[in-house]
């Protein structure tokens, strides 16, 4: 092959490739675009089906029917009430879990940290049928207080982990120098680390709330009441017992139940969004 042709040969070559990865993240962009354009364009078409189409005529309809007590108000009102409840418990005991093992060095800290993480692991359904007998047992069947407990339990092991490795990036010496002016190890935590890590108390809230938001199997296992059902099980109702589906009202409904979400991750990024602001914090 003549030197001069190596060149073009070799931007050939780059081009293909370029194009190839631009078709696949195409690809990869469809997968994910195409169901949320079925839910969002559904949600106004009043003879959707499954196909991803434009409507014939736009129509409010589909939302006129689920936005009533029974279908949208309590359910999302269940769902707040425990999501809400389960991250502030779940934020709350996990900077109190994070800080000694973050700011104290044991030999127990290790097996600690890996037998946390070998809990995160488990799957929910291994440990519904004992945690079922064990709130039978306990009067808490069909609470929202215990659902709320057992909702932080399970995110605990995964926000101890994260919390203790944003904890990591606070410099100790910032609380060397409150315990020098008196303050003890809680008022350093609230006035001096849990400022400085904000992004990482951010993550954590919306990472448990995210998990409890879409989970289906934890309540309704644990509760039996239909008027304490959140969301997340009574988004099942629109499917019918004989496989019928009205797909306009449960986009209407799923675009309804995504709101709560979609705006605590807006607000969450635009406050902490600049990330952790340590720089110039201690001096040499």
């Amino acid at each position: 092959m003549p030197v001069n042709n190596r060149p073009r040969t070799l931007r050939s070559r780059r081009t293909k490739h370029r194009l190839a990865a631009d078709a696949g993240l195409l690809a990869v962009a469809a997968a994910f675009v195409l169901p949320l354009a079925w839910v969002v364009l559904s949600s106004f078409d009043p003879k959707a089906d499954l196909r991803v189409r434009v409507p014939d005529s736009l129509t409010l309809d589909n939302y006129d029917k689920v936005l009533t007590p029974e279908i949208t108000f309590t359910p999302l009102l269940n769902s707040l009430l425990l999501c809400g409840g389960g991250t502030l418990l779940t934020v709350a005991c996990a900077t109190l879990a994070a800080y000694p093992l973050s700011r104290y060095r044991s030999r127990l800290n290790r097996p600690f940290m890996l037998t946390i993480l070998f809990a995160t692991s488990l799957p929910i359904t291994a440990i519904m049928v004992p945690v079922y007998a064990l709130f039978v047992q306990v009067d808490l069947i069909d609470t929202m207080h215990g659902t709320i407990f057992f909702f932080a339990a399970t995110q605990l092991p995964f926000a101890i982990w994260l919390m203790k490795n944003f904890m990591d990036g606070v410099p100790k010496e910032l609380e060397e120098a409150a315990w020098t002016d008196g303050a003890s190890s809680l008022q350093s935590l609230i006035r001096i680390v849990l400022p400085l890590m904000g992004p990482g108390v951010a993550v954590v809230t919306v990472f448990s709330f995210v998990m409890m938001w879409g989970n289906f199997f934890v309540p309704f296992m644990l509760l039996l009441t239909p008027e304490q059902m959140p969301a997340s099980v009574s988004i099942n109702d629109f499917f019918g017992n004989k496989g019928t589906v009205v797909y306009g009202q449960l986009a209407a409904f799923s675009i309804l139940y995504s709101t709560p979400v979609i705006l605590l991750y807006v607000l969450v990024s635009r406050r902490f969004g600049g990330g952790f602001a340590l720089g110039g914090a201690v001096k040499g």
